[in-house]
């Protein structure tokens, strides 16, 4: 893509009939995306948990919850400020990405030079050495944030998409062979360094723009200023979902923050492959819509919907089924984490709400400042609720998790939906026969096979599966029955069905590009 034109403008932009087309194939290009990242996700995360050891993984957490925050700079904030502004030329964006690699740099050098403090904090030596080489990433990263915008401005999705997919294939082919070789945690670090590498490059590839020599332009300081609301928000975001992890290792050791840290990640990974992909694709669409606030929130209600109808089910059965989840994945010595898990389940559905949905309200309207005050009472909410569980170690943290989230749902969408006129009541009408039919259905999955053998400790990774299909093929069956009782009909089941439709590539393959496409409200 080559997103400017001879005077400087941004060229490719979807005009408004085009919207919801490049909206779906966006959706498409992602989704599937995401599926391909999850399935290289899964074998890295197999062979590396057989490879290497909790400890390993604890002291590189014990570095990266700092520079994976380092890292973000931009990529949090200048990307929503390349997507939503409505007008951005050349001379601007330039200056945005001189301005990025110039953090990146001075971040990266900063990095490096506290990693000695970082090994007193945590009473380990590595932490230092572990520190100086993550830092080479901080750096490579800032490199592509601008490039990658672009293409999501113009919604590209299938490009970034690649570039995600390939930073995850070379992220897991580099660790998985230093790992091999012995490097130990070590094979983790120069894996996240190559990913990066990897990244930028493919961005470059993909947005054939090379950024010129800085210059003064009107909506710099504009943009600048949107950015940096936007990443403050990030940031305490950021602190909020990573200060657990900054408390265990503080508070025990490495070997007991790796358990906690595979247990928190696939929790993470099970809202990430739900939203993470439609994160963009949402925001680009309903930045497009927020003049209409009864298109807007019809969007939004649906959206929800389906959010709840995957996500509740999700919530109670890997509540049911996470220690056998973490058996068969990671293997018998990670039983630990597999208790710590389950706590972690009865959080899933409330959490893909609170962390999607709020932010795909606040900054498609253009209200990053909203967000960042939100973000303040989230940080808040949930710290307080870390500190008193932390006596009850990472079982305790992962049980706070869980109830920070509901906590926080109801105030959190009637917080980001006033000026949109989006309220409780609406929330409430769109999820919680979700709930209900959760919690029913994961009562009597319990009350039907709580005296079978599948209801115990695992004793191989075989019987982990079939306790898994058994388990799941129960609740599920109850839920959709459940869910087709409380509806009276197939309704939610017949929508989620119509929009992977629409999601699937073969659709759009045999779809003439230059058909109309049927606007829907």
């Amino acid at each position: 893509m080559i997103p400017f034109d001879a005077r400087g403008a941004f060229c490719p932009a979807a005009e408004e009939s085009e919207l919801r087309r490049q909206a779906i194939r966006g959706a498409t290009a992602t989704v599937s995306a995401s599926g391909l990242g999850l399935a290289v996700q899964v074998l890295g995360t197999v062979l590396l948990a057989r490879l290497l050891t909790p400890a390993d993984f604890g002291v590189v957490t014990m570095a990266t919850t700092f520079s994976l925050f380092l890292a973000s700079v931009g990529l949090n904030g200048f990307t929503e400020a390349v997507i939503q502004f409505e007008e951005l030329d050349r001379d601007t964006a330039s200056n945005l990405f001189w301005l990025n690699c110039l953090v990146g740099l001075v971040l990266s050098v900063g990095f490096a030079w506290v990693g000695s403090l970082l090994a007193r904090f945590y009473r380990d030596s590595v932490v230092a050495d572990v520190a100086t080489g993550l830092s080479v990433g901080v750096f490579i990263g800032a490199t592509s944030v601008i490039h990658l915008a672009l293409l999501k401005r113009a919604m590209r999705f299938g490009a970034t998409s690649a570039v995600e997919v390939l930073g995850r294939v070379v992220y897991t082919a580099v660790s998985i062979m230093f790992a091999w070789r012995g490097w130990g945690c070590f094979a983790l670090v120069t894996g996240i360094v190559a990913q990066q590498l990897s990244m930028s490059a493919g961005a470059w590839w993909f947005c054939r723009w090379t950024p010129g020599l800085p210059r003064r332009t009107a909506n710099t300081r504009t943009i600048v200023v949107f950015a940096t609301k936007v990443y403050g928000q990030f940031g305490l975001r950021y602190c909020t979902r990573n200060v657990d992890n900054l408390l265990v290792g503080w508070r025990f050791n490495a070997a007991t923050l790796g358990f906690y840290k595979k247990a928190y990640d696939l929790f993470a990974l099970s809202a990430s492959q739900l939203t993470g992909p439609l994160n963009n694709v949402a925001l680009a669409a309903l930045s497009r819509v927020n003049q209409n606030p009864g298109r807007f929130t019809r969007y939004l209600t649906t959206s929800l919907g389906v959010i709840a109808f995957v996500g509740m089910a999700m919530s109670a059965d890997l509540t049911l089924v996470g220690r056998h989840v973490v058996r068969l994945v990671l293997g018998s010595r990670w039983s630990e984490s597999g208790a710590i898990f389950e706590l972690f389940g009865p959080g899933v559905g409330s959490m893909l709400i609170c962390t999607s949905v709020v932010a795909w309200i606040h900054l498609s309207i253009g209200k990053p400042g909203r967000l960042l005050r939100w973000s303040v009472v989230e940080f808040a909410v949930t710290i307080s609720l870390f500190l008193a569980a932390l006596p009850w170690g990472p079982r305790g943290v992962a049980a706070a998790w869980s109830i920070s989230y509901w906590i926080l749902l109801i105030p959190g969408i009637w917080y980001a939906g006033r000026p949109m006129g989006f309220g409780v009541s609406a929330l409430i009408e769109a999820i919680w026969k979700f709930v209900a039919a959760a919690l029913i259905a994961a009562l009597g999955t319990a009350a039907i096979l709580g005296g079978t053998p599948f209801w115990g400790t695992a004793t191989s990774t075989g019987f982990a599966f079939e306790a898994i299909l058994v388990i799941s093929s129960v609740f599920i069956a109850a839920y959709l029955g459940v869910v087709a009782l409380l509806h009276r009909g197939l309704a939610p089941l017949q929508q989620v069905v119509a929009l992977l439709w629409e999601l699937a590539p073969a659709r759009w393959a045999a779809k003439p590009a230059g058909e109309p496409v049927e606007e829907r409200n």
